[in-house]
């Protein structure tokens, strides 16, 4: 039998989803037919890839590419370096004030990021860091998120496997390489594709700290590339937006399977 509300349950469901995708469903729409029926919607409307060229023209996505590129890959490189080493010294080290140190960890995932702009700004200034890569990913590079993520689940492997490597003669950085690591690799996994797929998309501390088109990552040159004063062609703009989700568009479709049995192991909601 049905669970009474199931049914009401389904269909908000469907609704969400259908108001999650609409955006998306018209970016397609506008992006590969004329200007002119960017707000037309008539199934016979030719289809065409000149928007694509023209925002291809129009904006150097090539180098908007290759600037988020090495920034989502730093950023997640120095963050899985970090947070392997606090994971496991609040998982298994023993020291002084260790919960204490581990509460203020957590203290930082209820801080809003746009709070620390300011102050953020004034510390990269003054290590001459405003307008590089590098300024934009260090506020980002210790994650809170990713610390409590990772000792969760070095929390749940036996001490045993530990033991027997240190047996073996393996020291610390042994032991992290060749049995927590492996053994967390779907946490690893789960963790790489928050971590990407938000600072691919984060566009306001981005928007503040780059002043050229050497450090933009796509999100600020969208923002631009789709500014008023340059001129509002929607059917042009969708084509832009298109070019700047595709990667992570066509990864979740690649190995949508792999992402979702990647959370359900490391437990994220």
């Amino acid at each position: 039998m049905k669970r009474p509300g199931s049914s009401v349950e389904a269909l908000a469901a469907w609704l969400l989803a259908v108001l999650w995708i609409a955006p998306l469903v018209y970016a397609f729409w506008a992006a590969f037919h004329p200007s002119e029926y960017a707000v037309h919607f008539n199934l016979l409307a030719p289809l065409t890839l000149d928007q694509f060229r023209e925002a291809w023209r129009q904006a150097p996505f090539m180098r908007y590419y290759f600037n988020t590129f090495v920034l989502v890959t730093m950023i997640l490189a120095v963050q899985l370096v970090l947070c392997t080493l606090a994971a496991y010294a609040f998982a298994r080290l023993e020291f002084w004030g260790r919960e204490v140190m581990f509460a203020l960890v957590l203290l930082q995932l209820m801080i809003v990021p746009e709070v620390l702009i300011v102050e953020n700004y004034r510390t990269l200034a003054a290590f001459n860091l405003v307008d590089t890569i590098v300024g934009i990913g260090l506020p980002y590079m210790a994650s809170a998120f990713g610390i409590f993520l990772l000792r969760q689940s070095f929390k749940t492997i036996p001490r045993e496997l530990e033991e027997a490597a240190r047996m073996e003669g393996c020291g610390i950085m042994g032991v992290l390489w060749r049995v927590y690591v492996p053994t967390a690799r779907p946490t690893y996994l789960a963790y790489a594709l928050v971590s990407v797929s938000y600072h691919w998309n984060n566009f306001l501390w981005p928007l503040v700290v780059t002043n050229s088109v050497e450090t933009r990552p796509l999100t600020v040159g969208l923002a631009i590339f789709g500014a008023p004063e340059s001129g509002v062609d929607w059917s042009v703009i969708s084509a832009g937006t298109l070019l700047a989700v595709a990667p992570l568009l066509i990864a979740f479709f690649l190995f949508q399977r792999q992402f979702v049995q990647s959370f359900l192991h490391a437990g994220i909601k």
